[in-house]
């Protein structure tokens, strides 16, 4: 595999001007209730678990569970 040297990003004055008019109008259609429930949800320092919850819910992952114990792995090696 060819490697090749880093590219530098750089944050422009208007790349910012525009994520925050897109973020203000995802407020705004997604209402006043839910932006005000998610800010005090991060606000108050939500539970690893809540916040794992969220970031699963935001990018589509929805994890499935494990069956059983180690006893229904014990022929897979995976323990």
């Amino acid at each position: 595999m060819l490697r090749r040297k880093p590219t530098r990003l750089e944050l422009k004055l208007d790349d910012i001007e525009e994520f925050e008019s897109i973020r203000k109008d995802l407020e705004v259609r997604a209402g006043p209730a839910e932006a005000a429930a998610a800010a005090a949800a991060m606000a108050l320092g939500a539970d690893h678990k809540s916040r794992e919850q969220m970031i699963n819910d935001r990018i589509g992952y929805k994890p499935q569970p494990k069956a059983g114990g180690r006893a229904a792995h014990f022929g897979t090696f995976e323990f």
